[in-house]
């Protein structure tokens, strides 16, 4: 009865008949009969009664909408159900359905988070989930293709998919793939469309150019409003992407969070330029990593200046790796000192704080205002830290410190200070029993020694 115009009206009737235990159809063709939710509702209760019969269905060009999908994935669990085709989608959506259902066991049209990361997908899964992403019933809100080995050609498909029917997704991790020119172009045409709301974008070690970075950044520029998170990790964005970046969070339609930097060659006039950009418009960030950056003596004084800025409500910093100085230290210190409510995790390591540095941020842990939860100075050339533990016991930041890293630090006889504050009822920290010095994922691969066992003196291993 393909392709006339029954409506739900005229399949209600026809569900008079499917319901007759003398029915035996085995066969029902209903596409594009202009069937609606209604409709797919009385189809499915018909079939639940004399569900034994029916071995191929197909609703293809008709709307179930949310609940519609949901009777008919019902419909299929019912163990009586003969159904061997369903037909309500594209070939190539039915068959990303089908592989789907086999990965996570439920229909992807009534999922909101797909994940399908690590999994090589091939040129035919590819253009199958494109299918599916594209069909109009999808209304995923989070995909996440991590790993999948994507290729420029795949990213162009899935890319172009996607801005067929943006309006659902939230969540986009890409990272791992190689997107190339064409397929951050079409990416790209993705973020510019006004329908689309994505609020996290992952594209970490994705091999993205300056050029690319350019493309990327400009196109989230014309439409900035929905972003919340930007993980650009291992990349290199260049002069020309990271001016474009500082452009786009310097746009006051900008409420971008979360900004993951590491590993990205920033340089120190580039540090620059993207912190006096932050500082200009610092009310919404909430996490900034710029590990492995060289930030410089302009970097360290433009990020100081940020975060004495009251409007900053800076809540983590990762600045692992990033060569800062024992001069620098203090002048970050000092900043923190000023404005030191918001702040919950720094990450220092492996950087030449030293005992001087370590001094200075005392200052910030005897402030009031401190709630600092986790602080990590692994590897700072670290050698004393008496006057730390001294400022743990003497003020609140006990209450609040959960996690204290001084691993691969040559503190010596002054760990047993440590064993002290850790037997003090207000204390909330963590031991780490690993014995093996940590090297954060943070620093760069090349700035990482090969891990020996540690000497007697390297370090307390606390956490």
């Amino acid at each position: 009865m393909s392709n006339n115009n029954l409506r739900d009206s005229g399949v209600k009737l026809l569900c008079t008949g499917l319901k007759n235990i003398a029915c035996h159809l085995e066969i029902l063709r209903l596409s594009d009969c202009s069937i609606t939710e209604e409709g797919y509702k009385a189809l499915a209760s018909a079939l639940r009664s004399n569900p034994s019969h029916l071995i191929e269905l197909d609703l293809s060009g008709n709307d179930p909408g949310p609940s519609g999908v949901k009777q008919l994935d019902d419909l299929l669990q019912d163990p009586n159900c003969q159904l061997k085709t369903l037909r309500f989608l594209c070939p190539a959506a039915e068959e990303a359905c089908q592989y789907v259902r086999g990965i996570v066991g439920k229909n992807p049209l009534l999922l909101r988070e797909l994940d399908l990361s690590r999994r090589e997908l091939g040129d035919t899964r590819v253009n199958q989930i494109a299918a599916l992403l594209q069909d109009k019933h999808c209304t995923l809100n989070t995909l996440n293709l991590w790993g999948c080995s994507i290729t420029e050609e795949q990213s162009l498909v899935l890319t172009s998919a996607l801005n067929s029917n943006p309006s659902h997704l939230r969540e986009l991790n890409l990272r791992g793939n190689k997107p190339g020119d064409s397929g951050v172009k079409s990416l790209s045409d993705l973020l510019m469309n006004t329908q689309c709301k994505l609020e996290k974008l992952n594209l970490c070690g994705c091999s993205i150019t300056e050029e690319q970075s350019l493309v990327l950044t400009s196109a989230l520029n014309s439409n900035p409003s929905h972003l919340r998170e930007l993980n650009l990790r291992g990349n290199k964005p260049g002069d020309s992407g990271v001016k474009s970046l500082s452009d786009l969070l310097m746009n006051t339609q900008c409420k971008l969070e979360k900004l993951d930097l590491w590993g990205c060659s920033i340089t120190e006039e580039q540090s620059l330029v993207l912190t006096s950009a932050l500082n200009s418009n610092p009310s919404h960030l909430r996490e900034l990593n710029l590990s492995g950056s060289k930030l410089g003596d302009s970097g360290v004084k433009n990020l100081s200046d940020l975060l004495m800025n009251t409007q900053c409500k800076l809540e983590k910093l990762d600045l692992c790796g990033c060569s800062i100085t024992e001069k620098q230290s203090l002048v970050l210190t000092s900043a923190l000192n000023s404005n030191p409510s918001h702040l919950r995790e720094l990450d220092l390591s492996w950087n030449h704080i030293t005992n001087t540095g370590v001094n200075h941020l005392c200052d910030v842990l005897k402030d009031s205002g401190c709630k600092l939860e986790r602080l990590s100075l692994n590897r700072c050339g670290i050698t004393d830290v008496s006057s730390l533990t001294r400022s743990l016991r003497n003020t609140k930041a006990l209450r609040f410190l959960k996690e204290l890293d001084l691993s691969d630090n040559m503190i010596g006889d002054s760990k047993q200070q440590l064993v002290d504050v850790l037997r003090d009822s207000n204390c909330e920290l963590r031991v780490d029993e690993d014995p093996w010095p940590r090297v954060p994922d943070r620093v760069q691969p090349s700035r990482v020694p090969d891990r020996v066992q540690p000497s007697q003196d390297d370090g307390c291993c606390i956490s």
